[in-house]
């Protein structure tokens, strides 16, 4: 890659036929595209910041940005197919968030888009023949919804959200007026037209329902809901002297700004005049915007209406216009070039640029400040231009002649003509002393000093296209269509070198410093360097046609411009491969290049009529700059007349400068002498009210001494009372203690009795139970993992649920946390500002204060002098005018008593009239009275219906709580029941282990009988005495019994137990339900208070830009010092009404988003709250066990 380097300083541009190309980014930042990039211009610092367009672009064709100021979209057209780049302005610099390119349907190109207003989705219109109107969810490149708009390939200008309502669009175009809703996945038209079909040209939003739609016949109509409520036609008047001038403008932009209350940031508009011609043509309505108190609307070149909306109706009437005049209108920035630049030039005394354009117009830039110097329009077209070296002179080609002009200190203005038709090329000579001009294919050479022609150079057979001067002006380089370029020796007027392809049509041509190599470019895509009428070296341009080409001044860097708008930057020697810095700057082919003398900036125009300017440095920052031996000049050039009518005017302005300070001097006498009048009455006052405050300050120390001692006395018979009450109480409470200490002994002894005694029976009892617990944990262990799993997955259910809603809070939170952040910076960087220029007040505030100061003593000493001469005139003419001032407010009194007296004597007429229809009124009402007594005798009837319907429903209530007492003592019965089986199920515990005992002294027994097994009759008693120790008929009959008793209430218990579950199962699940519904209802009261604190941001806007607006008109702002908040004390110097009281709306919209933001927060609490108790589902399609496993059964459940 090349060393060389080229950064954008700043254009001189605007883009014009690109939809939508002005906005405001803030309030002091505006953003309008020009050449290939889209630039953010600073209106108070006059910086600018550039957000590049793609690489390979065509041009664009449209722009939007968001409603949050966050995004901004950009349609463009990129190797022939359509692209939508989205950028985030919001990082530093600008990065492309999205780019839409992919299309599953069919499109050429983008001609308007609009963001909606939450910023989530972008609405986008194609061109006939498709016409689609295409519905986008950007940030996942999703469609939401595609449909067409037109299927008669007519025209579409404008698409556009409602502000209110995502959901709602609007389109229009010629014949075409739809309001469309997106709705199930598709865009549904809500609107029938209507009446005769017209060419809608714009509209816009003025409330939710409500459209201003505007034609190309100067008629407006206002929609409502799609049904036309209102319409008015624009009233045509003739072109005054201020609009001439813009007669010659075939198409330009201008912007309509509004600082509307409720939006974050100022509305705006863009204009395009039509072409305006002599005859009288109907104003054509390009641009709407909508304000507070109504619209504004374009009606013709230089022409802006206003419409503010009529007291109780939905009707707009005309309220004022606004014409193309400098009172109304001031430039933005500069009038720009609105057609191709077709001239470039610079000169070596002063930093400045001279273009001409097919505008008619004829252009002086500033390149160090940036600034339009001169600007003048002609009758003809301007095809070049060249500016002499010391900056004074210009030869600017038009189609009829060629002029030579004079750069004066306020106006262009022309010394000499030459007959010269069609003048493509001119060029001054690097000494100044000839400048050449190009007729066809003939190049006249003319002297700056005796303005005459000196030689005609004639050789080319095609026109010329491109001349140069070599370094000391003894040859001329031109270069034409005719494939030859020639290398002119001045003194023989011959042709020195020359050189011709046939298959090259050439563009430019330039020359090296040492006038040894001549480099061009032309129609055959390659940069030739020629030297000895031969060509050295051809580098290929790699498929582009080079348009201009441009050495610099230390031979060490070239730049060439291309047919698409880029510029390549090189190193000298020219590389043999691809090695070149190239940079999309401009949206056409570029016309003209140069460089300034001194090699630090490169200066490019082109057919998009921008005029960029470069800072040109290689690669490792190190700039490429000739030392300049004299600074720039600072000379202008001032004709003779024009001083004398100064100087004039500066003798009339001093005379009256004069007048003005001796008016001043009488005035402040006259002042003077009134505030001293006034002090002397005011101490006068102020004595007397001392001396009446030191009189009941007296007065009052004599009462405060004897409340004093009043006070001390009774303390002290207070203090005796307390000392006596205490000795009383400490007797008594002695007595007690004794005595309850004395109790205290006696239950000692008792409760250590009685621990001795449980300790026994813990003991006994602990012996029993501990093998009782070791069966009933091994049970109940096993049937804890069954429902611990069953627990664990619906634990998972509900940790699940919690993660989704944590997911929704975090982006509902994050949301919020950037609007916030929004916020801040933007008031941060407000308060900078007025900090700033608080600071910057005061350093005038005190330079002021030494002036005044200064002058106080001088007029002191001069009224010292002059009261002597002139006192007692002074006092008689104040006597005077004091009797005058009496004689006119006594006649204000007498007018002042004539008029109430008329006043009163027509609100008596009123207040009879109003008496008269009062009592028709009374009359009216009584009759109605009448007849609604009439109405209420059904009414009462049905009252009494409802009553008794209360009844029976206040009935059922009395036998569900009933339901609901029984459904509890059941469950008590229950839980007795189940204490009962346990002390049963201990009891035969119990008996199991008798039993085993007994089995076990059964088997001794026995083994003992087996001894005698060889004595038959030894071995029968035994066994008798076996049967009748451990057997009775008795015992065997009452344990069948029992058994059969046991199993049967064991079933019924179960039975009923069974149906107490699913009842209570029901209940659950019911109460699942009601909470569910809970949590809806919580979420819409959170959504609805959300839209509440959005309103009420919207109203802290409005009440901020109010204040704003009435701190301007009464020239407040100077007085407010933004540290003064409310919550200080406030400073001595800062007294005025209107500060205080707006710092007190400031701190109560505070207040109330503090208040807002709390409820929200108590809202999130209650919701986690609310879901975390429906959280755990109850457990259903569980068999009940044994009766002895029960309980534990029903506790699960429960919980």
């Amino acid at each position: 890659m090349s060393t060389v380097v080229a950064q954008s300083l700043h254009v001189f541009g605007l883009r014009a036929h690109v939809a939508n190309n002005i906005f405001f980014f803030d309030e002091q930042i505006i953003i309008f595209p020009s050449g290939n990039y889209c630039v953010k211009y600073n209106m108070d610092q006059k910086w600018q910041k550039f957000i590049p367009g793609s690489d390979k672009s065509q041009g664009m064709l449209a722009l939007s940005i968001s409603p949050n100021r966050r995004y901004l979209a950009i349609s463009e057209i990129v190797q022939e197919k359509p692209v939508i780049t989205i950028y985030e302005l919001s990082s530093i610099p600008c990065r492309k968030r999205k780019v839409l390119n992919n299309f599953d349907f069919p499109v050429q190109r983008f001609i308007s888009m609009a963001f909606s207003p939450d910023s989530k989705y972008l609405l986008a219109q194609t061109s006939p023949p498709e016409s689609n109107l295409v519905y986008w969810l950007w940030e996942k490149q999703k469609v939401m919804a595609i449909v067409r708009t037109d299927s008669q390939n007519n025209a579409v200008y404008q698409v556009s959200f409602n502000p209110q309502d995502n959901t709602q669009v609007c389109v229009t175009g010629n014949g075409m007026f739809k309001l469309l809703r997106f709705a199930e996945g598709t865009l549904k038209q809500i609107n029938f037209q209507r009446g005769e079909p017209q060419n809608f040209l714009a509209h816009t939003w003025v409330s939710e329902d409500k459209i201003i739609v505007g034609t190309d016949t100067g008629r407006l109509f206002l929609f409502e809901s799609g049904d036309q409520r209102w319409e008015t036609s624009i009233m045509v008047k003739e072109p005054t002297s201020e609009t001439k001038n813009l007669e010659n403008i075939q198409e330009s932009e201008s912007l309509i700004e509004f600082p509307t209350i409720s939006s974050p940031v100022p509305s705006h508009e863009q204009v395009i005049l039509a072409s305006g011609h002599s005859q009288l043509v109907l104003p054509q309505v390009f641009a709407i915007a909508a304000y507070s108190k109504g619209f504004a609307c374009s009606a013709g070149p230089g022409r802006v209406l206003l419409f503010e909306k009529m007291e109780e109706k939905d009707f707009y009437r005309e309220s004022r216009e606004i014409r193309g005049e400098p009172a109304h209108f001031e430039y933005l920035m500069y009038p720009l070039h609105s057609a191709s630049i077709t001239g470039l030039s610079t000169c070596i005394r002063k930093p400045l640029i001279a273009t001409c354009s097919l505008d008619r117009s004829v252009r002086i830039w500033n390149y160090e400040s940036n600034t339009l110097e001169l600007f003048k329009e002609y009758q003809e077209e301007a095809y070049t231009i060249s500016l002499h070296p010391s900056g004074h002179f210009v030869v600017v080609g038009f189609a009829d002649k060629l002029r030579l002009m004079n750069l004066l200190i306020d106006d262009i203005r022309s010394f000499k003509e030459y007959s010269v038709r069609g003048c493509r090329e001119c060029s001054f000579s690097n000494g100044g002393h000839l400048f050449a001009a190009v007729n066809g294919n003939v190049i006249h050479i003319f002297s700056t000093t005796s303005l005459e022609n000196i030689s005609n150079l004639k050789g080319h057979t095609g026109k010329v296209r491109s001349i140069v001067w070599n370094a000391d002006d003894s040859k001329l380089i031109s270069c034409g269509t005719d494939s030859a370029v020639y290398e002119w020796n001045l003194s023989s007027g011959k042709r020195q070198t020359e050189c011709v392809l046939k298959s090259c049509s050439y563009n430019c041509v330039t020359v090296s410093p040492d006038a040894k190599i001549i480099f061009a470019v032309g129609s055959d895509q390659t940069l030739k360097e020629i030297a000895d009428s031969s060509v050295l070296r051809e580098i290929s341009a790699f498929d582009v046609i080079y348009t201009a080409v441009v050495i610099s001044h230390s031979g060490r860097m070239i730049f060439v411009g291309t047919s698409v708008g880029t510029i390549r930057a090189m190193k000298y020697p020219l590389p043999l491969q691809k090695e070149f810095n190239e940079y999309q700057a401009h949206a056409g082919p570029i016309t003209k290049m140069s460089l300034t003398f001194d090699d630090q900036f490169l200066l490019t125009v082109a057919e998009d009529g921008c005029l960029f300017t470069w800072k040109v440095f290689d690669k490792d920052g190190r700039g490429i700059k000739r030392e300049r031996e004299v600074g720039f000049a600072e000379e202008v050039l001032v004709t003779k007349t024009d001083m004398e009518e100064k100087a004039q005017m500066m003798l009339e302005l001093k005379t009256r400068v004069e007048e003005l300070k001796m008016e001043n001097e009488y005035q402040l006498r006259l002042k003077d002498m009134n505030y001293s009048e006034k002090i002397k009455e005011l101490t006068d006052k102020f004595l007397q009210e001392m001396e009446s405050l030191k009189t009941k300050n007296q007065v009052l120390r004599t009462e405060k001494e004897k409340q004093d001692v009043s006070h001390r006395e009774h303390i002290e018979d207070l203090l005796d009372k307390q000392s006596r009450e205490l000795q009383d109480l400490e007797c008594c409470n002695n007595q007690k203690l004794l005595l309850e200490y004395e109790k205290y002994q006696e239950l000692q002894l008792k409760s250590q009795r009685m621990q001795e005694e449980y300790e026994k029976q813990l003991r006994d009892n602990d012996e029993t139970k501990s093998q009782a617990l070791e069966e009933l944990t091994e049970f109940y262990e096993a049937k804890l993992q069954e429902k611990t799993t069953l627990l664990e997955e619906a634990q998972e259910d509900v940790r699940q649920q919690l993660r989704e809603f944590e997911e929704t809070k975090k982006q509902i939170e994050n949301d919020e946390d950037q609007e916030i952040q929004d916020i801040k910076t933007k008031y941060k960087k407000k308060l900078r500002d007025e900090k700033e220029s608080n600071l910057r007040l005061k350093g005038e505030t005190g330079i002021m204060r030494k002036k005044f100061s200064s002058l106080q003593k001088e007029i002191e000493e001069r009224t010292n002098d002059i009261e002597s001469l002139k006192g007692e005139q002074v006092k008689l003419q104040g006597v005077i005018k004091s009797l005058e001032k009496d004689i006119l407010g006594l006649k204000r009194e007498i007018q002042e008593r004539d008029e109430t007296i008329q006043d009163k004597e027509k609100r008596i007429y009123d207040l009879k009239k109003k008496n008269q229809e009062l009592e028709k009124f009374k009359f009216v009402l009584d009759y109605k009275i009448k007849e609604l007594k009439k109405q209420i005798e059904p009414r009462e009837n049905e009252i009494k219906v409802m009553k008794e319907q209360i009844q029976e429903m206040e009935a059922e209530l009395e036998h569900f709580h009933k339901q609901n007492t029984q459904l509890e003592l059941n469950i008590t019965e229950l839980w007795q029941k189940l204490r009962a089986t346990d002390q049963e199920m201990h009891r035969e515990r119990q008996k199991e282990r008798d039993l085993e005992a007994l089995v076990k002294r059964f088997k001794t027994d026995l083994h003992n009988c087996v001894a005698y097994i060889q004595e038959p009759r030894l071995l029968k008693e035994k066994v008798r005495a076996l049967f009748e120790k451990y057997v009775q008929r008795a015992d065997m009959v009452e344990i069948a019994g029992l058994n059969t008793d046991l199993q049967q209430e064991y079933a019924r218990q179960r039975e009923h137990l069974e149906r107490n579950l699913a009842t209570l199962k029901k209940k659950v699940v019911k109460e699942s339900e009601l909470h569910r519904t809970d949590y809806v209802r919580i979420m819409q009261e959170n959504v609805s208070l959300i839209k509440e604190i959005n309103e009420l941001r919207r109203e802290l806007k409005f009440t901020r830009s109010q204040v704003y607006d009435l701190e301007a008109a009464l020239k407040l702002t100077k007085k407010i010092r933004p540290q003064d908040v409310p919550e200080t004390v406030p400073s001595e110097d800062v007294c005025s009404a209107v500060p205080t009281m707006r710092l007190n709306e400031q701190e109560e919209t505070g207040r109330i988003i503090e208040m807002q933001r709390l409820e929200i927060q108590r809202l999130r609490d209650q919701i986690q709250e609310q879901e975390q108790v429906p959280g755990f589902h109850p457990l259903a399609g569980i068999r009940l066990p044994s009766l002895v496993r029960s309980e534990v059964d029903f506790e699960v459940q429960t919980n």
